[in-house]
């Protein structure tokens, strides 16, 4: 590995923002915040999704309204006579 070019790998705490979890991992990411974990200090990474609240992961899925969805459709493309028409 060529040196002096890659960006500095480090451990990093992050912070799902929706519900507050911390973890560690490791990252190239940087920042002016930190948090202290078992008597070490971290930077801290405050990040929308993780694992801890993606619906994938938790099994809570949201309510898509596909219905209305549906109807958008067939009313915006029912002027061209096609089969969203004829449904």
């Amino acid at each position: 590995m060529k040196q002096g070019i890659h960006p500095q790998y480090h451990p990093v705490a992050v912070q799902d923002s929706s519900t507050g979890k911390v973890f560690l991992t490791r990252s190239t990411a940087t920042s002016e915040r930190t948090v202290d974990l078992d008597g070490v200090t971290y930077p801290l990474i405050v990040v929308d999704v993780t694992s801890d609240s993606h619906p994938l992961w938790t099994g809570k899925q949201r309510v898509v309204d596909t219905a209305g969805r549906v109807q958008r459709f067939q009313e915006k493309y029912a002027r061209f006579g096609g089969r969203a028409a004829a449904r």
